[in-house]
């Protein structure tokens, strides 16, 4: 059963994203090791409620680099190792990573208290990280935004549940544009490279 939802949730993610990619790769020479879609996904805007219970925005994070993932905190697999290798990432930044804040963004709502997501980031990293969540209708909003699909699966008897969704990492400027994709097969040095890159150019 595992293996099933984790082939979907690659299905889902790479369907949605195919015209994206296929737009950004066509460019040729292009210097990113990560996929280019600057002009292909809209600016960094949302509002929605963060991990201490407090509103936040866009705008609380201009002039900062921001990774946006799309998850859930009972994610048996796909989140955790996402986040780990972000933190991998962070890591080969080392200074420079002071200029970065990963979001992520909870496609289960119903579980995903401001209390649960600030106790799952912060197993990973309080400085970097933050969790967010908000309505169902906001969660969905967001997500069609940025071409995320996911969606709740059949409840256990136990009445827990699993949320197949799309997985990529999401790369935002300082001044909030989107810049690039990462997958799960872009490597921790791949991203931090261009992270770099991003970084200088918002110096």
């Amino acid at each position: 059963m595992r293996l099933n939802c984790v082939a979907r949730r690659v299905a889902v993610g790479c369907a949605l994203l195919a015209a994206t990619l296929l737009g950004a790769c066509s460019q040729p020479g292009a210097p990113w090791q990560l996929t280019n879609v600057s002009g292909h996904l809209p600016d960094l805007d949302f509002a929605l409620t963060a991990d201490n219970g407090q509103r936040m925005d866009a705008n609380d994070l201009r002039g900062e680099i921001t990774l946006v993932y799309f998850g859930y905190t009972h994610c048996p697999d796909v989140c955790p190792e996402t986040m780990a290798r972000l933190m991998q990432v962070l890591a080969k930044l080392g200074p420079d990573a002071q200029h970065v804040r990963i979001l992520f963004i909870s496609v289960d709502p119903a579980r995903d208290t401001p209390q649960a997501l600030h106790a799952y980031v912060d197993a990973f990293d309080a400085q970097h990280a933050l969790g967010l969540t908000g309505s169902d209708a906001q969660i969905e909003s967001l997500a069609k935004r940025y071409r995320v699909a996911y969606q709740m699966e059949k409840r256990d008897p136990d009445g827990s549940y699993e949320v197949t969704h799309s997985s990529a990492v999401y790369v935002f400027d300082a001044q909030g544009r989107a810049r690039l994709l990462a997958t799960d097969k872009d490597t921790p040095d791949a991203i931090a490279h261009d992270l770099r890159r991003v970084i200088d150019a918002s110096a």
